[in-house]
């Protein structure tokens, strides 16, 4: 089994990569980021899969071009194959929680869940 640390990284690497403006405005590679079964409870309460999300972070890329600043990131792995994620974001002012459920697959880490909560 790899290093605990270098799974965690791995996932915290491809977690980064998500919010990267250039790959949220492109469909394949967020495709190649999220699980066929993909979901997501957003901020706004809002139930997303796979498609609904792509289509939503392409058809709106971010007007200053910035990524979403992260903090307080970290990970822990829960299995051989699947690692947890905790973090804040805050998108131009709205701040969120974050828990992301990553799954290693023959073609890499990709998300499998996503919620986030809106705090103050």
């Amino acid at each position: 089994m790899a290093d605990r640390r270098s799974v965690v990284s791995a996932a915290i690497e491809a977690e980064l990569r998500l919010l990267d403006p250039a790959v949220r405005s492109s469909p394949e590679l967020l495709a190649e980021l999220l699980h066929p079964d993909f979901r997501e409870y957003g901020v706004s309460g809002r139930e997303w899969d796979r498609d609904a999300i792509i289509a939503r972070l392409t058809g709106e890329p971010r007007p200053d071009g910035r990524p979403v600043t992260t903090s307080r990131m970290k990970g822990v792995q829960l299995a051989p194959d699947t690692v947890h994620l905790t973090f804040d974001t805050d998108d131009r002012g709205s701040r969120a929680h974050r828990s992301s459920l990553w799954r290693l697959t023959p073609t890499g880490w990709r998300l499998y869940f996503h919620q986030g909560t809106p705090f103050a």
